[in-house]
């Protein structure tokens, strides 16, 4: 979908409908501007109050446009994010079958918010109609944003338009299912996407066999219960930058079953989306790709289906990382840890500048968070600044969690290095999921982003969110400010 931004309705537009925002505390601002005729007659009649996504049609009163209508946002300076995102949503909704082109006026809104507004819409238009033998139908190609005023840029319109392809992929990637999106799976797609970039991307993939040579039994103990071979995937994005790259690493179970610690059955076909991890990293590099940010990142993919079988890991066995840490693995449905344990100490070798992984990694964070932040996970102060300020700029949320050497005693085991569960029951779960991988990231700078509970959303519409991308590639763009 493309986004433009003017100052002013265009003449001889191609727009279909014309949306206002107006203000309750200034509703007459939108007839001064669009020279709307017997505003207060409609007004009076409607009793409308410009109440939060309250509208009123026109019924062909503006000169400019036959076909528009007012929408209220209530007290505008009042307004939040969350709240402009429910807007998007009903405008996209109401939209999306209906025109091709549309027209919105964004004045009233205040201009801090624009960016946010314009990305909100880019998100709210998106649907998942691949296995379905009805499609949805979508037409909508264009949104013209209008404001007298206002700090959004092409430039960032251009950007906007790169996170919501990356987005959609992800999105894409986690709602396709697992007896479509397995790790070979994925490895297909990082070559098809080096395809289609073949002068910004690199692909290298490990087979199972390569990964034995370089010890990842961690990796291997997950991977090896399942007919679907395991796959570590990387992405190098502008791999002849002369800096140290930023490197993310998605944690990529194709499908989680929870081994031989078994999950329940109720909501395992969710289980698909314990990939979204993976998603994340690949949707992100296909933004950079898109958006040509002059940076250097790696993406590493930890790909695996966890299942129950006769060959694998049971409570209790034993392994060597690729570190030379050995780990009891008491409970095989805490796996991701495991994949990313070893993938965390391969990508040493990119010699990063820092290291974030992403995973749907804890039940324990959805108790703590719910639906609405991601839980961050860091030692280090800097870093963490610098991903909770992409998140508020960027609308992806997250809340710092402790990661703290208080919590790793939980992780002590009588037959090994390091267990791969706390010896606390329940205690503190997602700390001491991320107490684990600490032990592996301490010779770079390291970020840990648990988004179990903001990768899908449940219920009638169910579906990936394609979070973090936008945070990530807001947490990418300002480091190429900074740098730049």
């Amino acid at each position: 979908m493309k986004l433009t931004i003017n100052t002013s309705f265009q003449e001889n537009t191609s727009s279909q409908n014309l949306l206002v925002f107006v203000d309750s505390e200034n509703i007459q601002n939108a007839s001064t501007v669009y020279n709307i005729k017997d505003l207060e007659q409609l007004i009076e009649a409607t009793q409308f109050k410009a109440g939060l996504n309250e509208t009123l049609n026109l019924l062909g009163n503006v000169p400019v446009h036959s076909n528009s209508a007012l929408i209220g946002l209530d007290k505008a300076a009042e307004l939040k994010p969350a709240k402009l995102a429910k807007i998007s949503q009903n405008i996209i909704k109401s939209v999306q079958k209906k025109f091709k082109h549309i027209s919105i006026d964004i004045s009233a809104i205040p201009a801090e918010l624009h960016y946010l507004f314009a990305l909100s819409l880019t998100q709210a238009a998106y649907g998942y109609d691949e296995f379905k033998s009805k499609k949805n139908e979508f037409i909508l190609e264009q949104i013209d944003l209008i404001a007298s005023q206002s700090s959004l840029t092409d430039e960032q319109l251009t950007f906007i338009g790169a996170v919501q392809r990356g987005q959609n992929f992800t999105r894409d990637l986690g709602n396709c299912p697992a007896n479509i999106c397995f790790p070979e799976y994925l490895a297909e797609q990082a070559k098809a996407l080096a395809a289609e970039f073949p002068d910004l991307l690199k692909v290298t993939i490990l087979e199972e066999q390569q990964i034995s040579e370089l010890g990842m039994n961690a990796f291997l103990a997950v991977a090896k219960g399942s007919e679907r071979p395991g796959r570590i995937i990387t992405l190098e994005y502008n791999v002849n930058a002369d800096q140290a790259p930023i490197v993310l690493v998605g944690k990529g179970i194709t499908f989680d079953t929870g081994g031989i610690s078994l999950k329940p059955g109720p909501g395992m076909d969710e289980m698909k989306f314990d990939m979204c991890g993976a998603a994340s990293v690949f949707g992100t590099i296909r933004a950079l790709c898109e958006a040509k940010l002059p940076i250097h990142v790696v993406g590493a993919i930890a790909a695996a289906e966890n299942m129950p079988s006769g060959h694998a890991t049971r409570p209790g066995d034993i392994v060597t990382t690729m570190s030379g840490q050995t780990v009891e693995i008491l409970n095989t449905d805490a796996e991701g840890r495991l994949v990313l344990c070893d993938t965390l100490t391969y990508v040493k070798r990119f010699n990063p500048a820092v290291v974030i992984d992403i995973a749907t990694l804890t039940g324990a964070c959805i108790v703590a968070l719910g639906k609405v932040l991601s839980g961050l996970f860091t030692p280090d102060d800097e870093l963490a600044s610098e991903i909770n300020q992409a998140g508020e700029q960027s609308f992806d949320r997250v809340w710092r969690l402790p990661v703290t050497d208080d919590y790793q005693e939980l992780l002590d085991s009588p037959f090994a290095d390091i267990g791969n569960i706390g010896n606390a029951g329940p205690q503190a779960g997602s700390v001491t999921a991320a107490c684990f991988l600490q032990r592996f990231t301490r010779e770079y700078r390291w970020a840990h982003l648990d988004i179990a509970g903001t990768a899908w959303i449940s219920g009638a519409g169910k579906g990936a969110t394609g979070r973090p991308v936008p945070l990530l590639m807001q947490f990418i763009a300002n480091r190429v400010k900074t740098n730049g």
